[in-house]
């Protein structure tokens, strides 16, 4: 089984506020909006701080800019 093992977790491009659930949606392939709702509902309901998303916000690099042929 072939894997890709040089994934890279970057913030994206396709940004809300900073861009750390497009960044994680792009690295596990699922859909940006399941990962906002689900990052949302846990911001809420205290299972995960909101300290955690801005200290992601700060240590992810931001994605490189595509180049549009």
């Amino acid at each position: 089984m072939a894997t890709n093992d040089n994934r890279r977790l970057f913030r994206s491009q396709d940004s809300i506020i900073a861009g750390v659930c497009a960044g994680l949606a792009e690295f596990f392939g699922l859909d940006v909006s399941l990962v906002r709702i689900a990052t949302l509902i846990l911001i809420l309901f205290g299972g995960l701080s909101l300290w955690v998303y801005i200290i992601l916000w700060l240590i992810v690099p931001k994605a490189p800019k595509r180049l549009n042929p």
